[in-house]
């Protein structure tokens, strides 16, 4: 079972609704703050839109 641990480096500070929603949906409260997913194709996308925000790494 392969998961993401994802930590969010920059703020959601003056970035579009869209990308803001989306990192609630990821699980982030605070910056700086790390959370592990499930790989799947959801949180895949969900990723991508947000990618210039975040620090992924692909654990087992």
């Amino acid at each position: 079972m392969t998961k993401y641990r994802i930590k969010q480096v920059k703020s959601v500070i003056d970035r579009p609704d869209y990308q803001k929603r989306t990192i609630r949906a990821l699980g982030f409260t605070h910056n700086q703050q790390i959370v592990e997913q499930e790989k799947s194709p959801a949180i895949e996308g969900m990723i991508n839109k947000v990618k210039h925000l975040l620090k992924v790494e692909e654990i087992d």
